[in-house]
């Protein structure tokens, strides 16, 4: 597949249109050597086809590349929550905003931090306009997150990432229950599922469990076929 290079996209949480499909690259292989881009290049074509609102969080040296050449959402997939300057090795949200992301992951299930990191992170994304997406891995991390009032809040049980079997069909209540746990603290905060997403099936099914999406990884970036992937996951909703 050819790359065809783009004019970045702005847009951030506000303007996003249900469902939303968050695609994690992590630091798979596959995305080297110009994967990545070749993939962010392929759901873009889905979601012009589809009109399904994709975001890509590519490696941290992807992502200017990524922000200067694709018509969608970048994410960062992890910041640090040091002051600029002599930090030497650290990703702070203000390079991200530079680099031209319009939001980043926090609290990653393989990167996780603490509370009080998490929540002057998402103060500072919030100066910047950057919008924020922690991941927990239960109903009470999820609780105190919502106090912070995130963008997003993804629930992703650590034992299920990378798995066969999606959330949506090993726990299901546990999706149910953290929608509606964080809903009761701060309604505004839009809440996405991962661990194990892979097909359609999952996709609705989350949709249906009341959250706005899916975040996901393997499931696509290990694909043998990636773009037949990706029309799946959008194919039931």
């Amino acid at each position: 597949m050819n790359v065809v290079l783009r004019t970045p996209a702005k847009i951030g949480a506000d303007t996003m249109k249900e469902p939303i499909i968050v695609l994690n690259m992590k630091t798979y292989t596959e995305i080297n050597q110009g994967g990545a881009l070749r993939l962010a290049t392929m759901c873009k074509q889905v979601a012009d086809e589809t009109g399904i609102e994709f975001v890509v969080c590519p490696q941290q040296v992807d992502l200017g590349l990524m922000c200067n050449n694709v018509d969608l959402p970048v994410f960062a997939q992890h910041i640090d929550n040091v002051s600029t300057g002599s930090t030497t090795g650290w990703v702070t949200p203000e390079a991200v905003k530079s680099a031209g992301a319009v939001g980043t992951l926090i609290n990653h299930s393989e990167h996780r931090i603490g509370i009080a990191d998490i929540s002057d992170l998402i103060t500072r994304c919030r100066k910047l306009n950057l919008s924020s997406l922690v991941c927990t891995n239960d109903i009470s991390v999820s609780r105190a997150c919502a106090v912070l009032k995130p963008d997003f809040i993804a629930v992703e049980p650590p034992e299920l990432i990378g798995g066969d079997i999606s959330v949506t069909t090993a726990d299901p209540e546990i999706v149910r229950r953290t929608v509606d746990s964080i809903r009761k603290i701060a309604p505004e905060v839009r809440v996405l599922t991962g661990a194990g997403v892979k097909n359609g099936e999952d996709v609705a099914m989350a949709v249906e469990l009341g959250t706005c999406g899916v975040l996901l990884a393997s499931g696509v970036v290990k694909s043998k076929d990636p773009l037949k992937t990706l029309y799946d996951l959008v194919s039931k909703i």
